[in-house]
């Protein structure tokens, strides 16, 4: 059989659609008809989509945050793993925190953290990630 032509139809019979939907039995679907209900992803789509966006964020920092490549690997990990947790718009709003850690104020970048309302919000991945921005 030709998986082109089956590919083909599918996208014609069941649309392409980027973002989640309901389709008609209320089910959770995705991309070509993927009942995220039912069937979910498998470990390598994971591994797929969070290469994607680990990539994404790698690209962003770079253009945004020419200071990085001087951090610890530590703290290369924290603000990696902000800016993938907030999205950068939201990140460059952290505006004591990245002042503190270009300037290495490794422990007052930590505590503004601590004090951000996305800490409240994520609890101890935020006390894990200050900890890490301390320790370096």
């Amino acid at each position: 059989m030709d998986r082109q032509a089956l590919k083909n139809q599918l996208r014609v019979h069941e649309g392409v659609r980027s973002r989640p939907y309901h389709d008609t039995v209320g089910k959770v679907t995705i991309g070509v008809g993927r009942n995220l209900d039912d069937k979910g992803l498998r470990p390598r789509e994971i591994e797929f989509l969070l290469d994607n966006d680990v990539d994404e964020v790698m690209d962003e920092i770079a253009v945004e945050l020419p200071w990085f490549e001087s951090l610890s690997q530590a703290r290369q990990l924290v603000v990696a793993d902000m800016v993938f947790n907030l999205g950068m718009p939201r990140f460059l709003e952290f505006k004591a925190t990245i002042r503190a850690i270009r300037s290495g104020n490794y422990s007052i970048a930590a505590e503004q953290m601590l004090q951000s309302k996305w800490a409240r919000q994520i609890g101890q991945r935020a006390k894990t990630l200050a900890g890490m921005m301390r320790a370096g």
